[in-house]
């Protein structure tokens, strides 16, 4: 990955004062926390500035971040998290703990499994950022809508894991990636 690597970070140091890297701290296997690595797609305390959940219209991103975001390209430095063992190519999206400690003894079953880089949240939810910049209110439809729906998907996912959903779940991934980001009316 390293030939994708510097030309992103290169873009990243120009277009922006920061890291090349953004380091968010999410909740693991066992309810462990963790360190989960991106590239750095907003601006310097971006959290400090609004809530954890990115509409692409949010003015905290950069103009590469935007572009990283659009296809994908923000995600890769999780496979460093893969390699230190603390995630795996699929499985339960590892949440911030704002929600995480609001889990019901049902949702805590995720806790069981690796996080991934990909779930079936991911695939349902992969323009999350175009549904939020439609919201009125996205706090409320974070909350009302779309974590019961990421919830109700990774406990089907951490209760019913295997080799065969995780390559079908690979594979939707794909296609949903080619899809809906790298084709040209995405």
């Amino acid at each position: 990955m390293l030939p994708l690597f510097v030309p992103i970070a290169l873009s990243i140091k120009l277009d922006s004062k920061g890291p090349v890297f953004f380091k968010a701290q999410r909740t693991g296997r066992y309810g462990k926390p963790f360190k989960m690595y991106k590239f750095r797609t907003m601006v310097v305390d971006a959290e400090k500035l609004g809530g954890s959940s990115t509409a692409e219209n949010d003015p905290r991103l950069t103009k590469v971040g935007r572009f990283l975001r659009k296809y994908e390209f923000d995600e890769l430095p999780q496979l460093i998290n893969v390699l230190m063992g603390e995630m795996s190519f699929v499985g339960p999206r590892p949440e911030v703990e704002e929600y995480t400690r609001l889990y019901s003894e049902d949702e805590k079953v995720v806790f069981n499994v690796t996080p991934g880089m990909t779930d079936y949240s991911s695939i349902k939810f992969i323009n999350l950022n175009k549904i939020l910049a439609r919201s009125d209110d996205q706090a409320k439809d974070i909350r009302e809508n779309i974590m019961p729906e990421k919830s109700r998907l990774r406990i089907e996912y951490a209760l019913h894991n295997s080799l065969w959903i995780d390559f079908q779940i690979l594979v939707q991934t794909l296609k949903k990636v080619v899809r809906d980001k790298w084709s040209t009316k995405g």
